[in-house]
């Protein structure tokens, strides 16, 4: 009777082990599966969007804005920044969490948006605009954010476009920082709407490569402004990655 309960129990056993690793192949293979579809979906919206980018310099890009604007109408601009796939529209939600997980056709999407800080001007007129993307493999949203990590890449990509349906900006890429999400200087961009000498006195002391000469020439703009570009970052909890560019108007 022993014999025969101790070969129930370790059929049993053999059975619930089978069956939790079958699981667990059946959880891995779905999470693959899922996390390609966000991946899909993150480049097929870009794929979509880029057919409508408007045109860096042009002295007038509202017909390029109206479809935008037609498919979304909280689109404000559009930011690229070259040799990287970052080329996305930009939005401006009711609050910080309007686009975390929202594509531009208001779909939920867990890549979401590439959308601006609501203290921020829609417009870019501030001193210090902040705009926020998920960090994602493959290049798609904000991950190539981190390229910029890398002192060769940033030394040689410099440059990138902010786009508005009135006029654009030549960007000028001078700072890379790893900083806290808390980390006031950075997010807290009502602060610095008119005046940016303290930003970039924090850049200067805390950035991981900074191009001096860019920022010698913030602080002789009659009216400088930042462009700041974030997101997460695995360097440490909590961290975030952040890209500071001059914006200078493109009088092309």
């Amino acid at each position: 009777m022993a014999k025969f309960i101790l070969k129930v129990l370790n059929a049993l056993t053999a059975f619930f082990v089978a069956a939790a690793v079958f699981l667990l192949a059946a959880y891995s293979v779905y999470s693959l599966w899922d996390n390609k579809q966000i991946y899909a979906a993150a480049g097929n919206v870009q794929a979509d969007l880029l057919k409508l980018k408007p045109t860096a310099g042009a002295e007038d890009n509202s017909a390029s804005f109206e479809e935008l604007l037609a498919i979304n109408p909280d689109v404000c601009a559009w930011v690229t920044l070259d040799h990287t796939e970052i080329d996305h529209p930009i939005l401006k939600g009711e609050n910080i969490l309007s686009y975390i997980n929202t594509d531009v056709y208001g779909k939920f999407a867990l890549a979401g948006s590439i959308f601006l800080d609501t203290a921020n001007d829609r417009s870019f007129h501030d001193s210090y605009s902040l705009i926020y993307g998920h960090h994602m493999a493959d290049h798609k949203m904000f991950g190539d954010l981190d390229l910029y990590e890398d002192e060769t890449f940033f030394n040689q990509n410099t440059t990138g476009a902010l786009i508005l349906p009135d006029r654009s900006y030549k960007l000028e890429i001078f700072a890379c920082l790893l900083v806290s999400s808390s980390e006031n200087a950075i997010f807290n961009p009502g602060q610095w709407l008119t005046n940016i000498d303290s930003l970039l006195d924090f850049a200067g002391a805390n950035a991981l490569y900074l191009h001096q000469e860019t920022v010698d020439a913030l602080r002789q703009d009659q009216e400088p402004q930042i462009l700041g570009l974030s997101t997460c970052s695995n360097d440490f909890t909590d961290a975030r990655t952040i890209v500071l560019a001059r914006m200078v108007k493109d009088t092309k």
